[in-house]
């Protein structure tokens, strides 16, 4: 029986790595603390294999035919894509797959009432894997990568409960269809409040943030599923906020569990809202 070593979330706001040097030296300290303590997780946790789900922006399929969750099944991963290079800012990055290993959990999720789809060549990256390497360095763990691309943007988008369903089964599949004594980590990529491109693209909704963060923090996973509804998320930043339903995938995978901050900022340069957290699971 495998065993889920590690449980995250964090923010992958473009602006962390394009325009890290327009907020102030305060607000880029707490950033690098939160960062360097997910890098010091992976590490410390043993973790063989790190998923990490953060959604796809309408880059790697057509809206026409368009997967709730993408896995992919690369060796390899590399990035960013060419197209965002000049917004990101990143340096070109590799990552070891485990394509045995996302195989499996493709296909162990096979039953699942959403359109779930496996890659095996190498997907669009953009910020959703690309800011989460740089920031913490992923590059330097060693660990190998699952990502797990996910719809936040086209109609009908799976809502915050099949999210967390979906994060149940793919809990189970990691814990009954992978190899003993395999260590998974988890990484939801996303969020907190923004709107790119839209009326609200300069506004960063603070209010809803420190609620969403304090909400995890309570661990009443019924609550956050009753009250932290996409509509919510939309209104606190259309286009963008949903991100935060990546986050529900971990906490669907991991079940109740304390919730620590790792640290929040708004920074209107990045023009979004920027957090981590960590669950414990001992």
């Amino acid at each position: 029986m495998a065993e889920i070593s590690l449980a995250l979330a964090a923010s992958h706001a473009p602006g962390l790595t394009g325009w890290f040097d327009k907020a102030p030296e305060a607000e880029r300290r707490v950033v690098r603390k939160a960062y360097d303590a997910i890098h010091e997780a992976v590490v410390a946790s043993r973790t063989d294999v790190l998923l990490v789900i953060g959604n796809d922006h309408v880059a790697n399929a057509k809206v026409s035919d368009y997967a709730d969750f993408t896995f992919g099944l690369a060796p390899q991963h590399s990035g960013p894509d060419e197209w965002f290079k000049p917004w990101l800012r990143v340096d070109d990055y590799t990552l070891p797959g485990a394509p045995e290993t996302a195989r499996t959990l493709y296909e162990a999720l096979g039953d699942s009432p959403l359109n779930l789809r496996g890659e095996t060549g190498n997907l669009r990256f953009d910020d959703n894997l690309s800011v989460p390497t740089a920031m913490a360095d992923l590059t330097a763990t060693g660990v190998a990568v699952i990502p797990v691309l996910q719809n936040c943007t086209v109609p009908p988008v799976p809502d915050e409960r099949a999210c967390y369903s979906f994060g149940e089964a793919l809990g189970e599949a990691i814990r009954t269809r992978l190899p003993a004594g395999l260590r998974v980590g988890l990484l939801g990529s996303g969020g907190l409040s923004h709107e790119p491109g839209g009326p609200r693209y300069l506004e960063i909704d603070e209010k809803f943030d420190r609620w969403w963060l304090d909400l995890l923090e309570a661990d009443d996973h019924p609550r956050v599923l009753a009250e932290a509804t996409f509509d919510r998320m939309e209104q606190a930043g259309s286009g963008g906020t949903a991100e935060l339903l990546s986050w529900i995938v971990v906490m669907g995978a991991i079940g109740p569990r304390p919730c620590t901050s790792l640290g929040y900022v708004a920074v209107e340069q990045w023009r979004c809202g920027v957090g981590a957290v960590q669950w414990h699971l001992s």
